[in-house]
């Protein structure tokens, strides 16, 4: 039975959730995608993400990441184990499909979430495929202005398919000075939804300050080792700095506390300070 995003854990007045972004970082091997599930559990993220493809539907073969593609593509029955593996592990697997025939896959295998890249928010040809599996979808809106975003909001919202909405800037990696933190205001003035911030910064800052701004979800790349080779490892956090990362969102949390203005239990031993006239 499908859940909704509020039974997902996923909605403004919730926790932070934390997406540890494992994306390619396997490299296409199966070990490793276990370890990255363990590291993520470990680290404190609410669930892990991988990606669903089939190279050849995703990229031409004459595109220069055509080969590191292939390498990296996971067989259905990888991602069957991988899911298998997390489920016992106790952590949230879900993916991003790049083609319809993969969206579909993702839902046979009963992903409580589905995601969309920025390079797919203004692909109406998957999108109406990921809203046709009726399965909560985060999106991220790098590269998309209002318009491009209105437009993937209005298939989810005529289909009454939950959806959320990330902000996100499409560098690799995304120099401070670009990462634009207000947008996230901005979205949450405007839409409804969950607001959340995917990070390609080299470190953990944004995602806190993301937080401190209303994101609701944090999404962050992640690898073992970033001394691999590969096209995200070097702009990914290591499981050490995963777990730090976690940690500062969960005590930022508790920093953050109540908009109710009261009196503070804290407060006690001042009391007797107080010169009311």
């Amino acid at each position: 039975m499908k859940q909704t995003l509020s039974e997902l854990h996923i909605g403004r007045y919730q926790k932070v959730f934390i997406i540890a972004e494992a994306g390619i970082n396997h490299n296409g091997d199966l070990d490793t995608a276990l370890k990255l599930v363990d590291a993520a559990k470990t680290a404190g993220a609410s669930a892990i993400k991988f990606q669903t493809y089939v190279t050849e539907k995703r990229v031409q073969p004459d595109n220069p990441v055509f080969e590191i593609l292939k390498q990296c593509e996971l067989s259905r029955d990888q991602q069957i184990k991988i899911k298998e593996y997390a489920d016992r592990m106790g952590i949230m697997f879900f993916s991003t499909p790049f083609d319809p025939e993969s969206a579909e896959f993702l839902a046979s295998l009963g992903v409580p979430l589905m995601k969309i890249a920025s390079f797919d928010i203004v692909n109406k040809k998957l999108l109406e495929a990921v809203v046709a599996t009726k399965i909560p979808t985060i999106m991220s809106r790098g590269m998309a202005d209002e318009k491009e975003i209105d437009t993937a909001v209005q298939i989810f919202e005529k289909a009454g398919s939950e959806y959320a909405l990330l902000h996100c800037i499409s560098a690799y990696p995304t120099p401070k000075e670009s990462v634009n933190l207000k947008v996230i205001q901005s979205l949450l003035e405007k839409y409804t939804c969950p607001i959340g911030f995917s990070d390609h910064t080299l470190d953990i800052d944004a995602s806190v300050y993301a937080v401190a701004l209303g994101a609701r979800i944090i999404e962050k790349h992640f690898t073992l080792d970033r001394s691999q080779q590969g096209p995200d490892h070097q702009m990914s956090v290591d499981p050490v700095s995963l777990k730090i990362l976690c940690d500062k969102i969960r005590e930022l949390e508790t920093m953050l506390g109540s908009k109710e203005i009261k009196f503070n239990p804290a407060e006690e031993a001042a009391r007797i300070y107080r010169r009311p006239s």
